[in-house]
């Protein structure tokens, strides 16, 4: 398993289109991916779950990644929050 923390940098937070940007990628991975900023984390597949997480700007977000790809879903969502999810701040 592997455990990381992330911060949220984009100016919007983890509204709608990144919980949906975030679910879609953590989907393409058959690891599972659970996040938030403390126990008990959620699926990161579920964009619900992400949704009521409420992450603004500045949240740091604990990520665990546990299974098959575990390492290459950690780079993808390193880089989709590092990219400001492609909203360009």
């Amino acid at each position: 398993m592997i455990s990381t923390n992330i911060k949220v940098i984009n100016k919007l937070g983890l509204h709608a289109r990144a919980a949906t940007k975030l679910a879609s990628l953590a989907g393409r991975y058959s690891c599972s991916i659970h996040t938030g900023e403390t126990q008990p984390l959620v699926d990161a597949k579920s964009i619900m779950s992400l949704m009521l997480l409420a992450a603004n700007q500045g949240t740091d977000l604990i990520f665990e990644f546990d299974g098959l790809g575990q390492e290459k879903a950690q780079a993808a969502v390193k880089e989709l929050f590092e990219d400001y999810f492609g909203e360009g701040e």
